[in-house]
């Protein structure tokens, strides 16, 4: 059986070479990792299921073999009084392997946009029909074109009327520089935002040593004016196979290394902090007294806080470590829940979930910890906090191999002390591919529409 000892060891090996840039930085503490969608990650401006959900949708990567090969959406029916609960009630393949990824609802959460790292294409599906049975309306095939070479679409973000669309790479380098793309809800162009460098701030201060351009994930806090953007890789680094890369001292040296504020307004990049080793996703605070948001960075294992000052100005501090980097954990996916006192944290390499309590921001405690695979990538929480859905796939090649490249999709129920899983998907057995991104649904939400509600 294959597992990931060799490239634990030889991350190992890189790490004491010290041949990550970071360690030119003099951080000690090295590791590989990377992070990723749940109803408290949500656009603050997009209605959001405070009761029971009733669908999950889970953005699948084509897998070579399985199936029919294809990226495709794959609804899972989660409501427990639904006579199909646990049950896979629909699939819409989009045509090709993409390196599916992440989607994102609009601002009225009647669509659902998704995006491909490889072919940067934007699939727009109507969710709002037919909950159950989501429609494919309208394929983007020119966004690296209309945004001027802005490659690897990520983040889709709702703002009022817009859609933010976080970039991983361009199509000059296929390296980290890359942007903001905004479009219409209706999917029409609008603007591209590039990330400040050293050459071109565009108005933006340097809080450190780092204005790379590299972008990841982006969230807003409206009541701040405050958006912000996170950090990865590009192209030639996301596509290739992951042992390749490991082994690649040049390779491991382009991640990116910062957190930019941003004007929401305006869209103006205003400052750029050192945050030394590839900070991903970004989740921010929900209750109004709270000015802050995580981030967690990907070759250092750490628990990064991004909060307002007493004066007001934007700070980023780390704050925890998240198992021990030198058994190289991977963290991927985070989750802050909606009373902001729990923060969830998944980790690849051992397949775990962690509970960090952030009752204290500047002090997160692991509170809680249990294995949920072989490998782990996404965590998504209900709004009431009672109930978790976790996935497993990273990125295609970089997903584990052999037996240990599980590929599910497991519901889990959670009591404030344990996680009980309720029901779990194999999508190997099943033949859909691997279980990446994913968002929640529920005829709720449209109760005042047309929407059909479900069948007794």
């Amino acid at each position: 059986m294959h597992t990931y000892q060799n490239q634990k060891r030889l991350m190992r090996k890189l790490t004491h070479a010290c041949v990550y840039t970071i360690v030119a930085m003099g951080v000690a503490s090295v590791g590989v990792k990377m992070v990723q969608a749940d109803e408290t990650c949500l656009s603050p401006y997009i209605p959001k299921i405070t009761g029971q959900e009733d669908f999950v949708y889970i953005w699948t990567l084509g897998s070579e073999g399985l199936g029919d090969e294809q990226d495709k959406m794959v609804t899972v029916d989660v409501n427990p009084k639904s006579p199909k609960y646990g049950k896979v009630v629909n699939t819409l393949s989009v045509g090709g392997r993409n390196e599916a990824h992440h989607s994102g609802f609009t601002d009225d959460r009647k669509f659902l946009w998704a995006g491909g790292l490889d072919t940067n294409k934007l699939f727009i599906f109507d969710v709002h029909t037919d909950p159950a049975k989501p429609k494919l309306v309208k394929t983007i095939s020119d966004f690296a074109a209309k945004s001027g070479g802005v490659v690897g679409p990520h983040t889709t973000y709702a703002l009022p009327g817009r859609m933010m669309i976080t970039g991983l790479s361009n199509n000059k380098d296929h390296g980290g520089r890359t942007g903001v793309v905004e479009y219409t809800n209706d999917g029409d162009y609008v603007a591209t935002h590039w990330t400040p460098t050293d050459s071109q701030l565009d108005g933006a201060v340097k809080t450190g040593k780092f204005a790379d351009g590299y972008g990841y994930d982006l969230r807003a806090l409206p009541r701040k004016n405050l958006m912000l953007t996170s950090s990865f890789t590009g192209w030639s680094n996301y596509m290739m196979d992951f042992g390749k890369m490991l082994q690649d001292p040049e390779a491991m040296k382009r991640f990116g290394n910062t957190v930019v504020e941003w004007d929401l307004h305006t869209k103006q990049p205003k400052k750029v902090f050192d945050v030394p080793g590839a900070p991903l996703e970004i989740r921010c605070a929900w209750k109004a007294e709270h000015d802050y948001c995580f981030t967690t960075t990907a070759l250092t294992s750490k628990i990064w806080l991004i909060y307002a000052d007493k004066s007001g100005a934007w700070q980023a501090k780390e704050v925890a470590d998240i198992g021990d980097p030198s058994k190289i954990p991977l963290p991927v996916d985070i989750s802050i829940q909606s009373d902001d006192n729990m923060l969830w944290v998944n980790t690849f390499m051992d397949g775990k979930t962690r509970a960090f309590d952030i009752s204290d921001p500047f002090k997160p405690k692991q509170v809680f910890e249990q294995k949920i695979g072989a490998q782990v990538n996404m965590v998504s929480s209900s709004w009431d906090g009672k109930r978790l859905y976790y996935t497993s796939s990273l990125l295609a090649n970089w997903d584990k191999k052999g037996d240990d490249n599980e590929q599910f999709f497991k519901a889990y129920s959670w009591d404030g002390k344990q996680l009980k899983e309720n029901f779990a998907i194999d999508f190997t057995k099943e033949k859909l591919g691997r279980a990446h991104q994913m968002v929640l649904n529920a005829y709720s939400i449209y109760q005042n529409g047309n929407t059909p509600e479900p069948k007794k």
